[in-house]
């Protein structure tokens, strides 16, 4: 049940603070002592504090913001090496009580069609997206006790795990719904799910409420603080995320950090991953309504962000453009999801709009992978570390100290030339297999691989 009363203050957000922060950053924009002194602490890719990162991210100086985009991006490939992980979202049903002003789920849209997929629909859709060659799905919906209660979600990841269509199984299910009680992230845990993804949509407790004038999520307390309950119940991967452009996106910035930092301190765990969604028109919404903010800064929020929780998987949507996609896979993204549809029931049928919101990068699931070797990174659909229990304060042990690419590199070929033989077009095909065969030419890697395997490392195997 939803205790939406609860009055758990949220006061590792500090409104103060974050505005202390700013003020410390607008001091220092120009500043090259402290900037040079936070980009060499930065180097040695331990992370840096949300004031510290606020600074870079005000830096307005040319030359300096070339090198924090140059070292994003060595960070970045020195932790996550060049696998991009690639997942879809499921949405199994868009009934919500709530009234967020930015969503076109809110109770108040009466013209779009409410749906809940049935048990029955759910492995259509799973069929549809392991035709597609998925393995990981992100499982969406809206909060609605009555007609989207745990059980519902419990009974249909069940379900998402037991679709077997062809050569295609799901292996891994991570889940984006709305904070709840530590009981139902104990159920979830048990479940088996991956991460537990939850985005504030913004820190500024004021603009919160009055983007949430009604229903469960309006408490700002309690949705902040739902991250608190999961990881007590044991779940411990956990995803942060603001919806960007709706308020200054500087203060957004600060409170996620924040946030990382809190978790990191109480449970010794920072957020397995950060995601970074931009506001997007949607039925019944448009986004210039809102703040918005441009492709350039959002490219330096991808870099200060990677900077800042060097350990973190990062993730880009289809709300961004290819090219904008492009150009943040350099600076920190590890994940983006591909071939999706936001539709309710959008995979097996496309009869009504349900989106959430409208998405930029309509391509397929083969035209993504296939751009993706083009840009010479390795497509992956590995799960392995969730099947070996490589989670938690385990996976962060092998991320901060930057072995986690070492696990997981030929991990990565091994699915891609998987996807390659059962679902890839014939050019994606040839392409993965020339790019595996560049791969695996590093025999010394290949032979310290399987050496280590053949010693028992359970870090290691698939």
């Amino acid at each position: 049940m939803y205790n939406v009363n609860s009055n758990v203050p949220a006061e590792f957000i500090s409104h103060s603070e974050i505005l202390e922060t700013l003020k410390y950053a607008e001091q220092n924009k120009g500043n090259i002592f402290v900037i040079d002194s936070i980009i060499a602490k930065a180097r040695l890719k331990k992370g840096i504090s949300h004031r510290e990162a606020a600074v870079l991210l005000e830096c307005e100086i040319s030359e300096k913001n070339a090198e924090i985009f140059a070292l994003a991006s060595k960070i970045k490939r020195e932790i996550y090496g060049d696998r991009i992980v690639i997942f879809a979202p499921l949405y199994l049903s868009n009934y919500c009580v709530n009234s967020c002003l930015y969503c076109p789920y809110h109770v108040q849209n009466k013209i779009m069609p409410r749906i809940r997929l049935s048990q029955e629909q759910i492995r259509s859709e799973v069929a549809a997206l392991q035709e597609m060659g998925h393995k990981r799905l992100a499982l969406e919906m809206g909060e609605d006790p009555v007609n989207n209660p745990i059980d519902y979600l419990l009974e249909s990841i069940e379900t998402v795990y037991g679709v077997k269509h062809k050569n295609g199984d799901i292996r891994r299910v991570n889940v984006n719904i709305a904070a709840t009680e530590e009981d139902d992230y104990r159920k979830l845990r048990n479940a088996g799910i991956g991460t537990y993804i939850l985005f504030q949509e913004t820190y500024h407790s004021e603009s919160y409420k009055s983007l949430h004038p009604k229903g469960p999520k309006s408490n700002y307390d309690y949705h902040t603080s739902a991250m608190d309950r999961a990881m007590r119940a044991g779940i411990d991967d956990v995803g942060l995320g603001v919806l960007f452009g709706l308020e200054l996106y500087r203060y957004e910035f600060a409170g996620l950090l924040m946030h990382a930092e809190h978790l990191e301190a109480a449970f010794g765990v920072g957020p397995h991953t950060i995601s970074v969604p931009r506001i997007k028109d949607a039925g019944g919404i448009n986004a210039r309504d809102f703040g918005g903010i441009s492709d350039e800064v959002f490219a330096k929020l991808v870099a200060c962000i990677r900077i800042a929780v060097p350990y973190t998987g990062m993730i880009v949507s289809t709300r961004e453009s290819v090219a904008c996609r492009e150009r943040v896979l350099e600076l920190g993204i590890s994940q983006i999801s591909g071939g999706s549809n936001t539709n309710v029931g959008g995979y097996a049928s496309n009869e009504s709009d349900t989106s959430q919101f409208y998405i930029d990068d309509t391509r397929t699931l083969d035209e993504i992978v296939d751009w993706l070797i083009g840009l010479k990174y390795v497509p992956s659909f590995c799960t392995a570390c969730y099947r070996e229990g490589r989670t938690g304060e385990r996976f962060m042990k092998l991320s901060k100290s930057g072995r986690i690419s070492d696990r997981c590199s030929l991990n990565a070929l091994i699915t891609l030339k998987e996807y390659a033989e059962d679902y890839a077009s014939r050019s994606t095909k040839r392409h993965a297999e020339e790019l595996i065969q560049r791969e695996l030419s590093d025999k010394a890697v290949l032979v310290d691989y399987l050496k280590r395997v053949e010693n028992g490392d359970r870090d290691i195997r698939f």
